[in-house]
Formats: structure tokens, C-alpha cells, sequence
């Protein structure tokens, strides 16, 4: 019997299983329908040998020190300033718009108490801003609205920012100053070897068991379980009982490239250019030294899997029914920036699961955040349909269709496990551990 059903083995599920199985001592099954932790966080290393982020770039950044001592339980950090430019006008300049890119721009030589000024001269005043657009233009004006916000919105989210709620754009600032840092919380910092190195330290315990490659109505209703944590789409989860809430998708198209930089920072912005919205190179990431480099360009779409809610009123109101109904459905916890409809950041997701977990043991966030218990059992296999795979071990991993065998000898990097590297080949899985080092995930 287990304690817990997770569904979705995100930062949503995995804080939560690590709080329940360490905090708790519950038994929990983290079930996951893609073939490696993580979630959109996943990295891995590519054919060269590089460190890349499969999904997208995930930057790491909070005000809460908090959520970034609790992390740094499981990983050490790197620290890291994340800087955008922005390709306007066939030049490079920073982004968020500060006194820097204004006077490239223009070829002015402002200070900062003249860019205000020249700020106001050009913003057109809103009494109320209820959409991006609204935003931008109060604050800027419509030429600079024009150049590095509306053709990006539209490529992002398929939609123009008059369309868009407010806090689309509201989330990226305007400066007077030259801080060119895209974010200014107090914690900056990057897993020093990697987010899925960091995913398996949180869920390296004897009552955590993982079954990936699995869609959890698989195993519901013969897996014994009291309670249940859902971090997927909520309107999958009632089968759309009201229609689908709108989600915005991503592409993405990895490139290695036989020479060692080709950006001056990780992220270029192309908000009227090309059909992808930003390029990526992951080596000022991770600080990883190597001879060649990898990037990924990045393409906005209307199909695939869920990565963003759309931020409009109408869809906000449709939330509302599916949210009622999980109100109304006992011993089912819904967690995440797909379970509650909300454009989350990393950080505000641990603390949104966090803030759960409190209020399952009726603590504080602090003093849940804090508790730790001596687990109550060794770790065991349990046999669901062809396996499962269990974390941590030397021996025999027993992987899901049957057809899988492991070997975990060291402090392997794991896609179908948390220590050794899943591969799956015609739907049957490997597990295979380096056992030297980080194994496939160390730099």
C-alpha cells in the first residue's frame, strides 16, 4: 500500500515526494508517462558530450531563501547573472530596455535621469492597463513597443499582446539604469552538475519508488494508494469535462556547432526576425568547459505537449469550473503550473508544493520544510507490470516493460532511474550505469 499516487515527477512531484517519503515517512509511487525525471528541467548530455537543457533553458532564480536553502540540500550551486540580448534593428542590445539599449539604439548618450524623461515623452498613459499591450506602452511607448514586444508575444503565444493579460509582458521590467541582469532576486545560481542530478538527490529514498514511461491511469486501479498528488493538465485529469484549457507548445531544434562560442551570452531574443523566438547556448549555463558548442533554437506552436496556460480572461473563467471541481474531489492534491492553470517560475512552483505539503501535516511551510524522519523500511521491488524501478540500489534494477536490466554501481546520472542512464529503444528500456563520477550528467 502506498501512502501516496504522484503524478508527475516535475519540481511539483518531485518536492512533494521527497517531503512525504523523508518528511513524513510515507510510501510513495512517483509515475511519470515520459522516460526521465525532471520534468521540463530535464538536462542531459548530448552526442559531444555537451550539457543541454532537452526542453528549453531552465535559469534558477528566487527571492525566497527558503525554496533556495531547501534546494540546496540536493545540489551545490554555480552561480550565474542570466543576460538577454535581443536582436532589434541588426543590433544586439540588452533586454529588458535599459539605458544601454537605448543609446545604442539611437546613438544617444543619455544618463539615467534623461532616460526617464525620454521615457515619459514617448509612453502613452493608460489609467488602467488590462492587457500586454496596455503594459508596455504606458511605460515605453509604441515604437519601442513595436520592436521588441509585439512580434515576440506573437510569435510566443500565437496571439497580439492586446489580447494577452496583463502580466505577460508586466514581467519584464524597464530600467534607467545599465543593469543588464535579466533577473535581480537575491538567489541566481545554477545546479552545479545539473537539474537531474539535483531530481535524483531528492528522491534518493527507500520509501520513493519511480515508474516512468507511464501514463498513471495505467497502474490507478490496481496500484493500492490513500491519497493522490496530480501535477499534470487539470482538465486531462476530468477529461475535459468543460472543454480544454488553451496551453501554449514548444519545438525545439538542438544544434552542436564545431567551434567553442557562438553568442556573446545564453539567450538571444529575436522578436521580429526568423520564425523562432530566442536561441540558446547552454555552455554559459553550466560553465562547462569543451571545444565545441550546442544550441537550441526555439519555435513557438499551437500542438504538442502542454507548456504554458494562455494568460486570457476567458480562459481564466474556464479554469474556475475545473478548479471548483477539484475542490469538490476528496484525497487529491492538484500541484503545478499545469494543475493550477498558472505561468509559474521554477522557484514559485517549489514553493506552491511547499506550501501543500504544510498544509497536509498542518505545520508551517518553514517547519514542514524542516522535518525529517528515519524511514520506517528498507527499500523493495514491487513487480507492476513488468516492473519498477527503484532508486538508490546496487543490484538488478527491474525496469517496466519486462525488458529491462540495470546496473547501479556508482553515482550514475539516470533517465529511467535516479542513478544510471535510461535509454529506451522500441519501447523497451535500459538502465546503465557509469558508476565513476557523475556518469552521464557530470561536466
Amino acid at each position: 500500500m502506498f501512502d501516496y499516487l504522484i503524478v508527475g515527477a516535475g519540481f511539483a512531484g518531485s518536492v512533494l515526494a521527497e517531503r512525504l517519503a523523508r518528511g513524513s515517512d510515507k510510501k510513495v509511487l512517483l509515475v511519470d508517462r515520459r522516460n526521465h525525471i525532471g520534468g521540463n528541467a530535464y538536462d542531459c548530455f548530448d552526442d559531444a558530450g555537451i550539457l543541454i537543457h532537452k526542453y528549453g533553458p531552465h535559469i534558477f532564480h528566487t527571492a525566497s531563501k527558503e525554496v533556495f536553502d531547501y534546494l540546496t540540500r540536493f545540489t551545490d550551486w554555480r552561480q550565474y547573472q542570466h543576460k538577454v540580448l535581443a536582436s532589434v534593428d541588426g543590433q544586439l542590445v540588452p533586454i529588458p530596455i535599459n539605458l544601454d539599449t537605448i543609446n545604442r539604439l539611437y546613438g544617444l548618450e543619455l544618463n539615467s535621469f534623461q532616460l526617464e524623461e525620454w521615457f515619459a515623452g514617448r509612453a502613452e498613459k493608460k489609467d488602467v492597463c488590462k492587457t500586454s499591450e496596455d503594459v508596455v506602452v504606458n511605460k515605453v511607448g509604441r515604437e519601442l513597443y513595436e520592436k521588441f514586444f509585439k512580434g515576440y508575444t506573437r510569435k510566443q503565444w500565437g496571439l497580439d499582446p492586446s489580447e494577452l493579460d496583463a502580466q505577460v509582458t508586466a514581467r519584464v521590467p524597464t530600467r534607467t539604469n545599465r543593469d543588464d541582469r535579466y533577473f535581480t532576486d537575491a538567489y541566481q545560481a545554477m545546479p552545479k552538475f545539473g537539474f537531474t542530478r539535483m531530481f535524483q538527490k531528492m528522491l534518493d529514498h527507500p520509501n520513493i519508488k519511480v515508474l516512468l514511461n507511464t501514463d498513471y491511469r495505467e497502474v490507478s486501479d490496481f496500484v493500492p494508494y490513500k491519497e493522490l498528488i496530480f501535477t499534470g493538465p487539470v482538465d486531462e485529469f476530468f477529461e475535459c469535462r468543460y472543454g480544454k484549457l488553451p496551453y501554449r507548445c514548444l519545438e525545439f531544434k538542438h544544434e552542436t556547432i564545431n567551434k567553442e562560442w557562438v553568442q556573446p551570452v545564453a539567450v538571444i531574443n529575436y522578436p521580429n526576425d526568423y520564425a523562432y523566438t530566442r536561441v540558446t547556448e547552454f555552455k554559459h549555463l553550466t560553465g562547462q568547459e569543451h571545444q565545441k558548442t550546442s544550441v537550441v533554437y526555439e519555435f513557438s506552436c499551437a500542438e504538442g505537449d502542454p507548456y504554458y496556460p494562455i494568460p486570457r480572461a476567458e480562459n481564466a473563467e474556464l479554469y474556475k469550473k475545473y478548479a471548483a471541481l477539484a475542490e469538490q474531489t476528496p484525497n487529491v492534491h492538484f500541484v503545478g503550473r499545469l494543475a493550477t492553470y498558472r505561468y509559474y517560475n521554477m522557484d514559485q512552483v517549489v514553493a506552491q508544493a511547499l506550501t501543500t505539503y504544510a498544509k497536509i501535516v498542518g505545520l508551517s511551510r518553514q517547519e514542514a520544510a524542516e522535518l525529517q524522519i528515519e524511514p520506517r523500511s528498507k527499500r523493495f521491488h514491487l513487480a507492476l507490470n513488468g516492473g519498477l524501478v527503484t532508486a538508490g540500489h546496487n543490484g538488478n534494477g527491474h525496469l517496466r516493460n519486462g525488458n529491462g536490466n540495470g546496473r547501479h554501481n556508482g553515482n550514475g546520472h539516470g533517465h529511467s532511474a535516479h542513478e544510471g542512464n535510461g535509454e529506451s529503444e522500441n519501447g523497451k528500456q535500459k538502465l546503465v550505469s557509469n558508476g565513476n563520477g557523475n556518469g552521464h550528467n557530470s561536466h
